[in-house]
């Protein structure tokens, strides 16, 4: 390791324990409860920069990476926090600056806008100052920030009881700027690898409460964790957690090598998706069965974790969609194995 290379890894480790003294894990929502904006924690991350951690310095961000991005989303991800931290920064923030628009201080999401200027499951609509937009125009792609009192929205909620609701923007209305024709497609990629970020983290926290569990519930006189077939779910579910990570991992690598328009990139994005939403599944279901009638009722911190993981896999693309990317790249690829390496075909 260079030692530029353990400066920078040092400076990363100092940014994941700040991060975990800034969000703890769990919230106390309710089952049926709509999830609401912690403004607090809002505004603990906006005083430390952390709202904006991507943006530009020029633009008032913090002017970090992709690699501060990911434990950032992994944080907030574990903790269940209620807060847009990857639409206000990643998402919103990126296309007002691809635009060359400027981001003051907000509470911002965004969402791609059909041809009647609609758009469904946008998160956080109703909590957020703006909405960034991004529709295709007769002259192209085209973004613009509209302020939520301009918006017509409907509220609806996700598994989890976050905040996805439909909006609908008069765009006859809007004066635009244009962006690149591939920014919808960025837009997508982005929203998946975020999603697949946050996952990895709530899977982190979704075993330490299994584990927890397991290891402390004594059932004919000696611990859960010691009965096989626990041992069994429990290892799954590390498994799952694991390969979400490494995918993810994986996909944030790719994107500092190569950016998000490469090919490479785009399929190691579409596997940390596809792994995300297949993972979802199992450890969700493991974890229920280990946990028992605990874990189902509206006090035990596991459904605010668990229903998460299973709304986030549907956003920004289906597993199926996911899957199917997949298949096709392989497909033209024609040596897989290079094609998941980076490396040379055989």
């Amino acid at each position: 390791m260079s030692g530029q290379d353990a400066l920078q890894s040092t400076e990363l480790r100092d940014f994941a324990q700040m991060l975990s003294e800034v969000f703890t894990s769990g919230d106390d929502h309710r089952i049926g409860d709509v999830v609401e904006l912690d403004r607090a924690l809002w505004s603990t991350l906006t005083e430390l920069g952390l709202d904006r951690l991507t943006g530009s310095e020029d633009s008032g961000g913090s002017g970090a990476g992709w690699l501060e991005a990911a434990l950032l989303l992994e944080a907030a991800g574990s903790a269940a926090a209620a807060v847009p931290v990857a639409e206000n920064d990643l998402l919103a923030g990126w296309l007002l600056e691809q635009a060359g628009l400027e981001a003051v201080p907000a509470v911002r999401t965004a969402a791609v806008l059909d041809a009647d200027g609609r758009a469904r499951h946008v998160p956080w609509a109703r909590f957020a100052d703006s909405i960034v937009v991004l529709w295709e125009s007769p002259q192209g792609w085209q973004v613009a920030e509209v302020a939520r009192g301009d918006v017509e929205i409907v509220e609806a909620v996700n598994l989890a009881a976050e905040p996805r609701d439909h909006v609908c923007v008069d765009l006859s209305a809007l004066s635009g700027r244009d962006v690149p024709a591939g920014t919808a497609d960025e837009f997508r990629y982005r929203g998946a690898l975020v999603r697949a970020l946050a996952t990895a983290g709530a899977m982190d926290r979704v075993l330490e409460l299994v584990v927890d569990h397991t290891t402390t519930r004594v059932q004919f006189g000696r611990p859960l964790a010691k009965f096989q077939a626990v041992q069994a779910l429990v290892a799954d579910i590390a498994t799952e957690a694991s390969l979400v990570h490494a995918a993810a991992d994986g996909a944030v690598d790719a994107v500092l090598a190569g950016g998000f328009d490469d090919a490479s990139t785009r399929f190691a994005i579409a596997a940390a998706a596809s792994c995300a939403g297949h993972a979802a599944s199992v450890v969700a279901r493991n974890a229920h069965q280990a946990l028992g009638a605990i874990g189902f009722t509206m006090e035990h911190e596991l459904h605010r974790h668990a229903n998460r993981i299973l709304s986030w896999r549907s956003e920004f693309g289906t597993v199926a969609s996911w899957d199917s990317e997949l298949l096709a790249a392989a497909g033209e690829a024609g040596d897989v194995w290079a094609l998941i390496t980076g490396g040379p075909a055989r």
